[in-house]
C-alpha cells in the first residue's frame, strides 16, 4: 500500500517553490501531481463561436506557469473538465484527467482525486477550491519516511490541508 500526500497552495510562486524542494529532496517527477486552475481562459472575454482563442490562451498560460519553471515534471497539460472548467495539470493526473476530458465527465475532477487517495469528502472541497483559484500538489510515497518528508516540505513551505490518504495498489500488467 502506498500513500498520497497532498495539499493545498494559494500561489504560483509556493506551487513551485513546493515543487522543486520535492524534486531536490529526491521525489521523482513521476510521484508529484499538481492540479491548478488555467486563469489564462478565465480572464479572455470574447464572443466567437469557436475555441480557438480558449485554445490559444491555455497554451499560453500552461507554458508560462508549468512549462517553463516545471518543466523537468513528467507530462504537463491543459484540459477542460465539463463542469469545472480548463486546468493544467501535471503528473500522474494528467492521464486520469485527460480521460475525463476526453469522456466528457462531469465532475470528474473529485473523481480522479479519489483515486490518487484523497477522501471523498475532501476531494469535493478540493475540487470547489480549485475553482477559486487554489493548486494542489500530491506526492505518492512508498513509505512513512517519504511521507514524513514530503508532510514536512508541505508545512515548511506554509501549504493549506495537508493531509495523507492510502492507495491502493495498482496491478502489474
Amino acid at each position: 500500500m502506498t500513500a498520497c500526500v497532498y495539499c493545498l497552495t494559494n500561489s504560483d510562486a509556493q506551487a513551485i517553490r513546493i515543487a522543486n524542494r520535492l524534486k531536490t529532496s529526491g521525489f521523482s517527477a513521476n510521484d508529484i501531481s499538481i492540479l491548478t486552475p488555467d486563469r489564462g481562459t478565465r480572464e479572455l472575454g470574447h464572443e466567437d463561436s469557436t475555441k480557438s482563442p480558449e485554445g490559444a490562451a491555455t497554451g499560453a498560460s500552461a507554458g508560462a506557469l508549468l512549462g517553463g519553471a516545471l518543466g523537468w515534471m513528467a507530462g504537463i497539460g491543459a484540459l477542460a473538465i465539463p463542469g469545472v472548467g480548463p486546468l493544467i495539470a501535471a503528473g500522474p493526473i494528467l492521464a486520469t484527467l485527460s480521460g475525463l476530458a476526453v469522456g466528457g465527465t462531469v465532475g470528474g475532477v473529485s473523481g480522479a482525486l479519489i483515486g490518487l487517495g484523497i477522501p471523498e469528502y475532501e476531494a469535493k472541497q478540493f475540487e470547489g477550491r480549485l475553482s477559486k483559484g487554489h493548486i494542489l500538489i500530491c506526492v505518492h510515497t512508498d513509505d512513512s519516511k517519504e511521507a514524513a518528508k514530503a508532510r514536512q516540505i508541505f508545512t515548511d513551505e506554509k501549504a493549506e490541508s495537508i493531509s495523507t490518504g492510502s492507495e491502493a495498489a495498482v496491478p502489474s500488467k
